[in-house]
């Protein structure tokens, strides 16, 4: 994989969270880190996206929305769809949640790479969010960090894990962001 890029000073990025279906783990990033970079000056566009299609235009599990709810994030709406190749052009950042997610996003960042390699576009670092460790920390080997566990077909307490993780990970992105901004690197 190819050395990370980062934002040039005085550039906000653009960050994409990705799960399976979009309706559980995706989402949930998506809402935390909305929620925690709210008027941040490095972040500007926030969204969440799967590798499937399963659940398209479908809202958020119900226990997404109510882990959502009761720490205070009452505003998110969100409809679920598929990452598609424009996300690698827009985004600076897609965000995995687990190894799978990881392997299909570094998938399609190569076939984009290519073509966008002729026409001089930069495309998206695809990382583990689980990659961002404290106090901005990175992972050295992209995947290696805490994968974030689908909580689809368990209880309530497994959203609650993804929200403590999530938020955790979305505080350690912004510590990285500050830490890195200006940093220069090629895709």
């Amino acid at each position: 994989m190819s050395a990370t890029k980062t934002a040039p000073a005085g550039r906000q990025v653009n960050v994409l969270f990705v799960c399976l279906g979009n309706i559980c783990r995706s989402p949930m990033a998506e809402g935390v880190f909305r929620h925690v970079a709210a008027s941040h000056p490095l972040i500007d566009r926030i969204d969440s996206a799967g590798t499937g299609a399963y659940h398209a235009g479908e809202s958020p599990d119900h226990r997404t929305m109510t882990t959502l709810r009761s720490h205070g994030i009452t505003r998110y709406v969100h409809a679920a769809r598929k990452v598609t190749k424009e996300d690698f052009l827009t985004f600076d950042y897609l965000m995995a949640m687990d190894k799978y997610n990881l392997r299909d996003l570094q998938e399609t960042r190569e076939s984009v790479l290519a073509s966008a390699k002729k026409s001089g576009a930069k495309v998206a670092e695809v990382r583990l969010f689980g990659d961002f460790g404290p106090g901005g920390a990175l992972h050295e080997r992209i995947g290696g960090g805490e994968v974030v566990q689908d909580p689809y077909y368990g209880g309530v307490n497994g959203f609650k894990e993804v929200y403590e993780q999530v938020t955790r990970f979305s505080q350690n992105f912004i510590d990285y962001l500050e830490k890195n901004q200006g940093s220069e690197s090629e895709n």
